[in-house]
């Protein structure tokens, strides 16, 4: 199973960069702003990527991608959003995930260039919380030799870097997987050699109001952030899915990036019960720019509201 994952990769990442190679990439919009409380975030875009769903969605039912899709007015080519989400709490500028960098082409990489034009130097970040180390969040840490955001720690759960970072794992990592593995190494290791990566366990804020909250499943440490204030709440969820139109509706969709498929299913459909039955807000990393919007129980699935409608008080 394991080796038809990231067969599938491999063929997945080749399609993607041809689509790069030959699409017009045009302007976007470059980062949202809420209050959450009395805590300011803002949304930032890396960028989007074409993603086909035929190719990278698994545990599907015949016929169920196409009507999903259309349903939504998508076809099954969908331009994936990559995001990343600044708080300012506490007196520090704490950044969850770090997008891309030069890891996957032109149409992504502008996590640093949107900072600045909101006016956020990424020399004043603080911390970057990362939700696990595939390079779609982790790649931008790293611009070559140097490092993006010299002036934050770094915090990751013990079990995804022990995963990622550990010697015996790469050495014993077959061929097929060992790219995955250095580009994982290549944009962390400087900042482990430099002290500035701090593992956690679960059960302990890691700033006043930021608390991890496991999630494993797409990676074996994969994290939530959840943050509070005044009684309001958001998780931060990074990868736990792709793609509103299909996983909300049907949430056993996986998709061939996962580690562990199952447990990834399973994570999600506490995520989202959980989410749907207490009200708060969630930030996904690849659902549409900004990401961030309330679900409710529909039928046997979920419904995705996302902020403009929430905020206009539409779908309430």
């Amino acid at each position: 199973m394991k080796s038809f994952i990231w067969i599938c990769l491999m063929t997945v990442a080749s399609q993607l960069t041809f689509a790069q190679d030959t699409m017009k990439v045009l302007a976007q919009p470059s980062s949202y702003h809420m209050m959450l409380g009395d805590i300011e975030i803002i949304a930032f875009s890396d960028g989007s990527i074409p993603l086909d769903l035929n190719k990278v969605l698994t545990n599907t039912q015949a016929g169920e991608l196409k009507k999903l899709t259309a349903q939504n007015f998508q076809s099954l080519i969908v331009e994936a959003s990559v995001n990343a989400y600044l708080v300012k709490t506490d007196g520090k500028l704490i950044l969850i995930d770090a997008g891309t960098a030069e890891l996957y082409g032109p149409t992504l990489g502008h996590l640093p260039a949107n900072m600045i034009r909101a006016g956020y130097q990424p020399e004043q970040i603080d911390a970057v919380l990362i939700t696990h180390i595939h390079t779609d969040h982790t790649g931008g840490l790293m611009d070559g030799a140097r490092m993006v955001f010299p002036n934050a720690e770094i915090y990751v759960s013990k079990t995804e870097a022990d995963y990622w970072l550990g010697d015996d794992n790469y050495k014993n990592a077959p061929a097929r997987l060992k790219k995955y593995f250095d580009e994982a190494r290549l944009k962390m290791l400087p900042y482990l050699k430099a002290g500035k990566i701090k593992t956690f366990t679960y059960g302990k804020e890691l700033f006043p109001g930021i608390l991890p909250v496991a999630s494993p499943g797409h990676t074996p440490g994969h994290s939530f952030y959840q943050l509070s204030s005044k009684g309001e709440k958001i998780l931060f969820w990074g990868d736990i899915m792709h793609s509103a139109a299909v996983q909300f509706a049907d949430p056993a969709v996986t998709i061939v990036f996962d580690v562990d498929p199952v447990a990834a299913a399973q994570s999600r459909k506490k995520a989202y019960e959980e989410a749907a039955k207490q009200g708060y807000w969630i930030a996904a990393d690849h659902i549409s720019f900004p990401g961030i919007g309330h679900i409710r129980k529909a039928g046997n699935g979920y419904r995705w509201y996302p902020i403009n409608y929430t905020t206009s008080g539409v779908g309430q």
